[in-house]
């Protein structure tokens, strides 16, 4: 098996790193915020980023050849846990069934504005 770097459809590369790569049928995706990837535009409040990360997710595992109901685990990165009850509340929208593992943790600073970074390994169905 290679690594294949996910191309996503009107999303520009990043010199530093890949948005997303597949390894066999597994797709493994980038710390993504809240900041959404083609237009730049960010929410400011914990909930509309958490559903703005789950909406860049969701293009990246597209592109790979998957979706969100396929995410096996997330790795969840808070700059505030007082946003963890509104970002929970999105969370559970994004999983209403057979949620991934999760781990989720408190983070100093994730950068301007940004109050929610979510990394995700997902599986391709055969």
């Amino acid at each position: 098996m290679k690594k294949e770097i996910v191309a996503i459809p009107g999303v520009k590369p990043v010199k530093h790193l890949s948005r997303a790569i597949k390894f066999g049928n597994l797709v493994f995706v980038a710390g993504t915020t809240g900041r959404h990837m083609i237009t730049g535009e960010m929410p400011e409040d914990a909930a509309g980023q958490t559903r703005m990360v789950f909406e860049n997710i969701k293009m990246a595992l597209e592109a790979a050849g998957t979706s969100l109901g396929n995410i096996l685990k997330t790795t969840c990165y808070l700059a505030d846990l007082a946003d963890k009850p509104a970002f929970d509340e999105v969370y559970i929208d994004a999983f209403p069934v057979d949620p991934p593992a999760r781990a989720c943790f408190q983070v100093a600073d994730l950068g301007a504005g940004v109050k929610v970074e979510i990394e995700a390994i997902a599986g391709i169905p055969e």
